[in-house]
């Protein structure tokens, strides 16, 4: 079903889930990048003139957003049903993001299961987040501190150890040991490249390197990592951090690697001096996460997983391209991500190089 033809099946939905007449005033898209549609909902009930036995709906949520996949999005991101668990847990957890409202599998509705959210506000633009104005001082005394004290609610959450979901653990997470975590992350990098049908020898001779390096990086402890921790998925005003977005890669891992993913030169968005999402300063961030958790990062894990994130991000351009070149879900924002493939390649090269 076409998106423009979504909401009045969501007006039946919501009436019959809140069982109560629900009337969307307001319907609005926002941006979802490259992967998801993200709905902006203002729900309202008619006047109890019109019917003096309505139920009010002041006890639920009037601003919402509605959240699902579009026609083809990456294999690696979780199916709609795992995210929503994901962004339970991590609520729960106390990190700061919009509280998850209810999912809904059956296809049927709109055409692929969805959920809906609490919408909050604030900017989540990435040039916004690292050049406008209206937050300078938020942005120079507040904002690392601040992302760093939520990433380590994220990573609070482990194994067997969830605290909101805690008869199903989050099991389509995987249950990976830390001793073969990162042999089985190259060779699932591996996998997914041979699938692209071209030739990328960069890639190929950096998870060599990776192979050859990775009995010195195995991780201390598994936590849930968020896994697209980046500037672009954070909902920033001038009053401070408003919420943090997108668990769709969400997964046991490494902390380490959303500290790097945080890094890469690619999420910095112009002001590559700052190295962490074009805000902040690497030591600022390390510190204020060691203040925050009680676990020192090591500088040296951290461009490792640099590293295996250029890697990530290289071949997952090369599928956006490949959506777009299969006809499947054409656009241009598609094709363009696929021109950056060699960037993600030359920074790879350049860390290892460093070391």
């Amino acid at each position: 079903m076409d998106k423009n033809n979504w909401k009045e099946p969501i007006e039946t939905y919501l009436s019959n889930h809140w069982k109560t007449k629900i009337q969307i005033s307001n319907w609005k898209e926002l941006s979802g990048g490259a992967c998801q549609d993200n709905i902006a909902i203002d729900t309202a009930s008619p006047s109890n003139n019109e019917n003096k036995n309505l139920k009010s709906i002041s006890s639920h949520p009037s601003s919402l957003v509605l959240r699902t996949d579009k026609a083809a999005s990456l294999l690696s991101s979780l199916p709609k049903k795992a995210e929503f668990e994901v962004a339970l847990e991590i609520f729960h957890a106390g990190a700061k993001t919009p509280e998850p409202i209810l999912f809904e599998r059956d296809e049927r509705i709109i055409g692929n299961p969805f959920y809906l959210m609490e919408r909050i506000s604030g900017n989540a633009n990435a040039r916004f987040l690292v050049k406008d104005a209206s937050i300078n001082a938020y942005r120079k005394e507040g904002l690392a501190r601040d992302l760093a004290i939520n990433l380590t609610k994220i990573h609070s959450v482990r194994p067997n150890q969830t605290k909101y979901l805690s008869e199903t653990t989050l099991p389509f997470l995987g249950g990976t040991s830390e001793k073969s975590y990162i042999q089985e992350s190259v060779l699932a990098l591996r996998k997914t490249l041979s699938e692209i049908p071209e030739p990328h020898p960069a890639i190929e001779l950096a998870l060599n390197w990776l192979d050859d390096q990775a009995e010195h990086f195995v991780p201390d402890l598994m936590v849930l990592v968020h896994g697209d921790f980046r500037t672009g998925n954070f909902m920033v005003s001038p009053s401070g951090l408003e919420g943090i977005l997108d668990f769709e890669f969400a997964h046991w891992g490494d902390r380490h690697e959303d500290v790097a993913w945080l890094c890469m030169r690619d999420w910095r968005f112009g002001k590559v001096n700052k190295e962490v999402g074009g805000f902040a300063d690497r030591k600022e961030f390390y510190d204020e996460y060691e203040k925050a958790s009680g676990i020192a990062l090591d500088a040296k894990k951290v461009t490792f997983w640099e590293i295996v994130g250029n890697l990530r991000w290289a071949i997952g351009s090369i599928q956006q391209a490949y959506r777009h070149l299969s006809g499947k879900d054409k656009g241009i924002e598609l094709a363009a991500i696929g021109r950056r493939t060699s960037e993600m390649e030359y920074e790879a090269l350049r860390l290892i190089h460093a070391r």
